[in-house]
């Protein structure tokens, strides 16, 4: 099993930078698809970005290409979200999550078995 912990949340203005990270504990990390989710007030959560667990391009939503980096350390089990040109659109909770998908399937919510708690990311304007 898989157990993941977000942190790095928090206040942020509009333009600035953000690192958030998702620790996970268990078996195999560096064999699953590791991807971020957000989901704000009254919506569904959405695909952010995902990597796989072979080596490959990352996936990233339309609406973050270009700002967020995704990457992800095996040796520390760690993945990170570099947030960076931060709008307020950006503010929602953050959850990571890890399953045995492969890289086409990362947008998928449906492709992870593993979820974190999530973490606050507010954006103001």
């Amino acid at each position: 099993q898989v157990q993941l912990e977000e942190s790095g949340g928090g206040l942020v203005q509009t333009g600035g930078s953000l690192r958030l990270s998702c620790a996970a504990s268990g078996r195999t990390f560096s064999g699953y698809s590791m991807g971020w989710f957000r989901q704000a007030p009254g919506k569904e959560r959405e695909f952010v970005s995902g990597i796989g667990w072979r080596i490959g391009t990352p996936r990233y939503a339309d609406s973050v290409k270009g700002r967020f980096t995704i990457s992800r350390d095996n040796d520390k089990n760690t993945l990170y979200l570099q947030m960076n040109s931060a709008k307020p659109e950006d503010t929602a909770v953050y959850y990571c999550g890890a399953g045995r998908s492969s890289w086409s399937q990362l947008q998928l919510s449906s492709a992870y078995d593993y979820w974190g708690q999530g973490t606050q990311v507010t954006v103001s304007s």
